[in-house]
């Protein structure tokens, strides 16, 4: 049933070659890729946010482009736009970057909200309308996106409903000493990211994703999820709590997380580890506050007060 997997070690063996003391992050973003959703990297400016996103376009043998967003970037930088053929007399459609497997959006909060949101429809359809017409994305279609901060000079803060179509939020974080020597070794000389090459294809991604679709969530764990979910739209702190997106999001990416780490089942660990950056990114806190730390202590908080359940989780 699981025939692929062993093409998850090759990835993440792939980008370790890169980038260097994030194995946790990289498997994260590699459960969200199987999963079919869609990942957010935040944190301070040259922590390598965007060599780990190109590091994982690369290793996939597909389309990739990137968009450097900036306060000036109209929507149809993004989409696309309807050019008038003088020669046909006739308006032809040019394809913006959108279209392709892999999207890096680089510090995509520095575009303002009507910019950002022309991914809204992309992300969560797989598909762009541009002057009435509707025109579909290849598949898989990938966004890594990389923000900065929210109090670095020059950015915006997401709406809701764009961080709400992304399935996680993920912290770099700065490496320990001895992984920045390593980090320095490396690029002594050159860049390694331009010795590495695609390790799989994109009919093999799709292949990966049918195969998570087969792993087993038992339905007390659903319900544990749910519960857990449900916590999130009755505390007196939070406006907005998780949507379903989000539920159906969390149940996707535990499957994904087990198969990638070799089994067909999910286990309550697998909820813990991915409960943080799948779920705390989609609270709106009442007092109007943003700050992550705050978010993450109530999901921190939750867990400890939903009772997890006790069974036996293989079929």
């Amino acid at each position: 049933m699981l025939k692929n997997r062993e093409k998850c070690n090759l990835i993440l063996d792939n980008v370790s070659r890169v980038i260097v003391d994030k194995e946790n992050v990289s498997k994260l973003i590699l459960t969200c890729i199987l999963s079919g959703g869609h990942c957010l990297l935040e944190d301070v400016p040259g922590t390598g946010k965007t060599m780990l996103a190109k590091s994982f376009a690369k290793s996939i043998d597909g389309d990739f482009k990137r968009i450097q967003f900036t306060p000036d970037l109209l929507p149809s930088d993004i989409t696309g736009i309807h050019i008038y053929n003088q020669k046909e007399a006739d308006f032809k459609f040019r394809q913006g970057p959108i279209f392709t497997n892999v999207l890096l959006a680089d510090e995509i909060n520095r575009a303002t909200p009507r910019t950002q949101s022309a991914l809204l429809e992309c992300m969560e359809e797989g598909q762009v309308t541009v002057d009435n017409t509707t025109f579909s994305l290849t598949k898989p279609f990938i966004v890594l996106a990389t923000q900065n901060p929210i109090e670095t000079a020059g950015t915006y803060e997401l709406p809701e409903a764009q961080l709400d179509r992304f399935l996680m939020k993920i912290n770099m974080g700065y490496p320990s000493n001895l992984g920045e020597v390593e980090i320095i070794n490396r690029f002594l000389n050159a860049s390694p990211i331009e010795n590495i090459s695609s390790v799989v294809t994109t009919s093999e991604i799709l292949e990966m994703r049918e195969e998570v679709k087969s792993v087993f969530i038992h339905p007390s764990l659903i319900e544990y999820i749910v519960n857990i979910v449900n916590k999130t739209r009755n505390l007196s702190e939070v406006a907005i709590g998780v949507s379903p997106r989000g539920t159906i999001s969390l149940v996707n990416a535990c499957r994904a997380y087990a198969y990638i780490e070799g089994r067909d089942y999910v286990v309550p660990e697998d909820i813990k580890v991915l409960s943080k950056v799948c779920l705390a990114h989609r609270l709106v806190l009442s007092s109007g506050g943003f700050a992550r730390d705050n978010k993450e202590q109530i999901i921190d908080r939750i867990f400890n007060e939903v009772v997890a359940p006790t069974e036996e989780w293989n079929k």
